[in-house]
């Protein structure tokens, strides 16, 4: 069934079918060519680019006075009408005029209205392949730094609440199983380590995307002598890139980013996943801050963890983004092509819901409170410490694991049926199980026993985690009990 309906919104149906093409509907009057304009402009999004297209421009424009590719004359009245380009846009925006096309055109056209013709010279050795390819890069670039300090400021955040809750116990769970005591400090900094590593993910993408494609041209370079490491180094990149087809092909920094962005927004999703469930009452180990959480119209009792349930479900987005570029690129020959000018929204998108996501996380572990008695007691009634009897009985009674293993799982057993911990079974019956058992065991039992127990590098137990809290302020640069 064909929809008629005029796409503007209108509701009215076309029967003119003389004033327009019945294939394109009535939103384009003037047919295909209506339709080109709309496909190729990319100013809507790509005006996020204007500082990046302006710092190009300056440093590019400089290089040719300063090779004597223009004048120096003509090069500072360029220089200075980007100025006021950047101060116009600044203040009131970067107009969209579809028939400009694209952020590069816009400004081109802006700076000739005000300097005249001599803009024109601005586009000398260069091309919109090259130009939009560095102002992406630059785009990124800080898009990386940006992300970093979040990162930063959400580990700090951890460190803070983990060095709060070194001694705090709390059930440490696999299958969503209670299996044995861990500290909630312990379980924090489980994420501080999750984020390091997307931290050093996004350190190393940012190290290799540093070049600049700037002087590249369309494809094959420029036959004028630019100096293409002036304009790297005034842009801050590290080098020039080496092959010019790549450069103004290359998006694979982009594809990094996403990357570092989809493998952070799992880790926000499962720190997220966990609050929603601590915060939910049959667990009732957190109160999530009320600046973070929304109410029920209908249900006054409610109060709902909406940010954490938003941060998980956007991991889903961040995660298309990467697919969709992915996608995009995986069939293009060299060099440019037009399905590239589709490769910034993903980005754009990834990168705002990233830097909400991480500020939605910092204020919740940051503003929370946590329950400690309720986690506590939580793990003191899931027969946490199983695993404690099965050691005492290796290390105290010499007795094989898989032997142990199975004591250990009567005793559990039995202690269910009675509706107690293991602790709090007597000694009797637990000798009943295996005669091998004496008093010693009870101080094994106890959920501190076990967390202090584990003390191994990287364990539970609070002197580790204290150490590990330690160690992740020096790295962070901050004061113990400082947030980054």
């Amino acid at each position: 069934m064909s929809d008629e309906r005029d796409m503007t919104g209108s509701g009215d149906v076309s029967t003119d079918k003389g004033a327009t093409n019945a294939m394109w509907g009535g939103r384009f009057a003037a047919g295909p060519s209506a339709i080109m304009r709309e496909i190729n402009a990319s100013i809507p999004f790509d005006k996020a680019l204007w500082r990046q297209d302006i710092a190009a421009s300056k440093a590019h424009v400089a290089m040719l006075g300063a090779a004597g590719i223009v004048s120096a004359e003509d090069a500072g009245v360029i220089a200075g009408g980007l100025d006021a380009v950047a101060g116009e846009y600044a203040q009131n925006g970067v107009p969209e005029n579809w028939d400009l096309e694209d952020i590069h055109m816009t400004t081109e056209a802006r700076l000739a209205e005000l300097v005249g013709p001599v803009a024109g010279r601005l586009h000398t050795a260069r091309s919109r392949n090259d130009q939009v390819a560095t102002d992406f890069r630059l785009w990124v670039r800080e898009a990386f730094d940006q992300m970093d300090a979040g990162l930063a400021a959400l580990q700090g955040a951890l460190v803070t609440r983990a060095g709060e809750h070194a001694d705090s116990i709390m059930p440490g769970f696999t299958h969503l199983q209670t299996a044995q005591p861990v500290t909630l400090g312990h379980h924090l900094m489980a994420y501080y380590e999750m984020l390091r590593r997307d931290r050093s993910r996004l350190a190393d993408a940012r190290a290799r995307m540093n070049e600049c494609p700037l002087g590249s041209a369309a494809l094959a370079g420029t036959g004028f002598p630019i100096d293409r490491d002036a304009t790297a180094g005034a842009l801050g990149f590290d080098a020039p890139t080496a092959n010019s087809l790549d450069a103004v092909s290359d998006r694979d920094f982009a594809l990094d980013f996403l990357y570092v962005c989809s493998t952070t927004a799992l880790h926000l999703s499962r720190l997220a996943e966990e609050l929603i469930l601590w915060a939910s009452q049959p667990f009732g180990f957190i109160r999530l801050p009320d600046s973070l959480s929304t109410g029920s119209s209908i249900m006054p009792q409610k109060k709902n963890p909406d940010a954490a349930e938003l941060v998980r479900g956007h991991s889903g987005r961040v995660i298309g983004a990467l697919t969709s570029l992915m996608i995009t690129m995986k069939g293009l020959p060299l060099a440019y092509s037009k399905d590239m000018q589709d490769d910034k929204p993903p980005v754009f998108e990834a990168a705002s819901l990233m830097g909400l996501g991480i500020a939605a996380m910092t204020g919740m572990i940051a503003g929370s409170s946590f329950n400690t008695a309720r986690m506590r007691a939580a793990a003191e009634l899931g027969y946490a410490t199983a695993t404690d009897l099965a050691d005492w009985l290796v290390r105290e009674a010499g007795i094989p694991f898989r032997e142990a293993h199975h004591i250990t799982g009567s005793a559990v057993k039995l202690a269910e049926s009675r509706g107690l911990a293991l602790d709090q079974l007597p000694l009797e019956d637990l000798q009943a199980i295996d005669a091998r058992i004496d008093q010693r065991v009870y101080a094994a039992l106890s959920v501190d026993a076990s967390v202090a127990a584990r003390s191994s590098y990287g364990g539970t137990a609070p002197a580790q985690v204290r150490l590990q809290v330690e160690r992740a302020n020096q790295a962070l640069g901050q004061a113990p009990g400082m947030e980054a």
